[in-house]
């Protein structure tokens, strides 16, 4: 992802279309949140899963791969409770069962599917109900979390395409929006602007 003179936002980019297959069940913007909350929560847990999974099947890259994008949705899950917790203190976070892991090829392939189920059809979804109701925390965090998945899934497919030719790069996590950067040659994150000295190697 390359680096603007202004951070993305549903105003100043163009890649915030609903797919025009949805399948995303859009409620209210609490519901919403609630909704995403959840979906990252079994993203986390899945990612976890396939990061074992692929430090068994001996892909040490891919596993930190799969660690740093957990780590990034832990991140979406703090952003988008903060606001739940405005609307609705007594929330409590969900949790998720743990899936099966298969072949690292197919767990990236996965992973990706998922990523840009998010990135094109159920943010831009919930975005869209945010501005409606007028909520822009909820807008600033659905963009932010749409605008990493998007990058999460050019990484899992970069991996499957890798995968029997890895290299040493490290991933770099963006601690506010959750954007992870592989190899060392960037300055700041394209989301947020956030220092590349703030984020976290894995």
């Amino acid at each position: 992802m390359k680096v603007r003179a202004q951070a993305p936002s549903i105003k100043n980019s163009t890649n915030f279309n609903v797919v025009a297959d949805s399948k995303t069940a859009v409620g209210t913007t609490l519901e919403n949140l609630k909704a995403a909350i959840a979906g990252e929560t079994g993203a986390y847990t899945k990612y976890m899963t396939f990061a074992n999974a692929a430090k068994e099947q001996g892909y040490d890259q891919i596993a930190r791969l799969f660690t740093a994008t957990a780590a990034a949705e832990l991140i979406h899950i703090d952003l988008e409770y903060a606001v739940v917790a405005e609307m609705e203190p007594n929330y409590q976070k969900p949790t998720a069962a743990a899936p099966l892991a298969y072949a690292c090829d197919l767990n990236l392939i996965s992973g990706a599917n998922g990523e840009i189920y998010e990135a094109s059809d159920m943010y831009p979804a919930f975005i869209k109900k945010a501005q409606e109701e007028g909520n822009l925390k909820a807008v600033n965090v659905f963009t932010r979390a749409k605008l990493a998945e998007a990058v999460h899934a050019e990484r899992y497919l970069a991996a499957y395409n890798d995968i029997d030719a890895p290299d040493d790069d490290k991933f770099h996590l963006c601690p506010i929006c959750g954007y992870i950067h592989k190899g060392e040659d960037f300055e700041k994150c394209p989301i947020c602007f956030r220092p590349k000295a703030t984020f976290t190697a894995y």
